[in-house]
């Protein structure tokens, strides 16, 4: 199973670098997110789950990197980051989540559930597709990549969460004001509140975000929010698994994450991370893509020559 090229995307902003080789500030905040960048190969990865849209950057040969959105999220999101990643020489895969956009058609058979159970099947596929691969796992999809480290030590040559729960247990609960809340509302209600501070834009995303972040919720399946939204009331205790697993590990968010900085560096402790924090808020790799690339190629490249020691 891998990746069916469909051609490159048509230029989007990000690779017409500044002075030093990187995006400008104002191209990153005029960036245009429904139109991939020029150098992205668009195509599809056949999943446990079904048909998963995927989108690479770099050379075929380089070390994969697999890259995890969140719920309500995309492939898109990366789409800053991942060019620079691709780059130094990695080969950056990432797809959206089944129930989620350009995947909305993929999910589970009748009866069943966008549960962890499916998103952990569908990645592990990816990673017997692309593995060894160093892996990025964004907000909800933070969950799933951990797990991966668990079950599939091996196959797995670093892990970057991303604005991830940095607990265990109801993690919703832990959000930082409305954390209360979320020790009594069910996942539907988690799902439409989530849904609703999209749709209304309540994060105060540029009118271009906006456009890709409206236009992808048409797309997404309800019952794949709730489902996530479920799961995230129930994330496994995977810490002490993490810490022995000896797997190179950086926690990154933003200071204005869903859960306080404080949280994310006791977490960061507890599983023996590193840990990078932003002036943003939960989506640093829309926001903040040079710092966090930065970031990301210090940490890729200190565990690629660990892994040759």
């Amino acid at each position: 199973m891998a990746t069916r090229t469909e051609g490159d995307g048509v230029m989007g902003g990000v690779l017409v670098p500044g002075d030093d080789g990187w995006p400008t500030p104002e191209q990153i905040r005029d960036f245009d997110w429904v139109t991939l960048p020029q150098g992205t190969r668009l195509g599809t990865f056949d999943a446990p789950s079904g048909t998963l849209a995927a989108a690479e950057w770099g050379p075929a040969g380089g070390v994969p990197v697999l890259a995890l959105p969140g719920v309500t999220g995309s492939k898109e999101d990366f789409a800053l980051v991942a060019p620079l990643l691709a780059r130094a020489g990695y080969r950056v895969i990432a797809v959206d989540l089944a129930g989620q956009y350009q995947s909305h058609a993929a999910g589970p058979k009748p009866g069943g559930r966008y549960d962890l159970a499916l998103h952990l099947a569908d990645a592990e596929a990816l990673l017997d597709a692309y593995g060894p691969a160093h892996l990025i796992g964004y907000s909800f999809a933070g969950v799933v990549a951990a797990q991966l480290v668990v079950r599939r030590r091996e196959w797995v040559r670093s892990l970057t969460l991303v604005s991830a729960p940095p607990v265990a247990g109801n993690a919703l609960a832990k959000v930082r004001i409305i954390g209360p809340l979320g020790r009594v509302i069910r996942a539907r209600g988690a799902a439409g509140l989530m849904t609703w501070g999209v749709r209304w834009n309540l994060n105060r995303t540029t009118s271009a975000r906006y456009r890709l972040v409206s236009h992808r919720l048409r797309y997404t399946r309800p019952e794949s929010v709730v489902d996530a939204m479920a799961a995230l009331m129930h994330v496994p205790d995977v810490e002490d698994k993490l810490l022995v697993s000896g797997i190179p590990t950086l926690v990154t968010a933003g200071h204005g994450d869903l859960w306080t900085a404080a949280r994310h560096r006791a977490f960061a402790e507890r599983v023996g991370a590193q840990v990078r924090l932003y002036a943003t808020g939960h989506s640093p790799v829309e926001t903040t893509p040079r710092q966090m690339a930065a970031d990301v190629l210090a940490f890729l490249a200190a565990a690629d020559a660990a892994g040759r020691a």
